[in-house]
């Protein structure tokens, strides 16, 4: 019998606690993690027989097709937290939508639930929202599984929203 699963999208640059938790999750539910790693630029043109994906630049100046890859220190740095928690771990590299690959591989693995963090309160966080949309708002309507979202920066109770924008000086909200 095969363990069930949880996925969890991961980036390099997101804070660990996104992985932390899926691990946490996957520790008491005795499920295996599959960490997922989407590369927005690209797009999926091939998939071999060994799962890999092969994958084109959006933009045509960006360079030809590649094999995606998951980011070796990434995958150093997840084993090791797995280990800690004593969780079994998977990695798999895509391209495309974030939300549509994470649904797929969910579908594919039969997961539990689909991890992921919130975006950073930064205006790079925004800017990329903006233009790639919120995968988390993506998945919670878009297919039936629960979706956990890790908040990576949260604003304090009377903080000023990343959606808000910064407030004058001496206004509360």
């Amino acid at each position: 019998m095969t363990h069930p699963s949880i996925v969890v999208g991961v980036t390099p640059w997101q804070p660990d606690s996104v992985v932390h938790e899926a691990l946490k999750f996957a520790a008491k539910l005795h499920c295996v993690v599959v960490c997922v790693s989407v590369d927005l630029s690209r797009y999926v043109t091939d998939t071999r027989a060994d799962g890999s994906i092969i994958a084109a630049p959006i933009d045509s100046d960006a360079g030809g097709v590649i094999v995606e890859e998951f980011d070796p220190g990434l995958a150093t740095r997840i084993r090791q937290f797995a280990a800690t928690a004593e969780v079994e771990c998977e990695f798999i590299a895509s391209a495309g939508d974030p939300g549509r690959v994470l649904t797929r591989v969910a579908k594919e693995h039969d997961a539990l639930m689909i991890v992921v963090g919130t975006r950073s309160a930064t205006f790079g966080g925004t800017v990329r929202e903006f233009f790639s949309g919120s995968v988390a708002v993506n998945l919670a309507h878009r297919q039936h599984r629960p979706v956990l979202v890790v908040p990576v920066d949260p604003v304090s109770g009377d903080g000023v929203l990343p959606w808000d924008g910064p407030r004058p000086v001496g206004e509360r909200a």
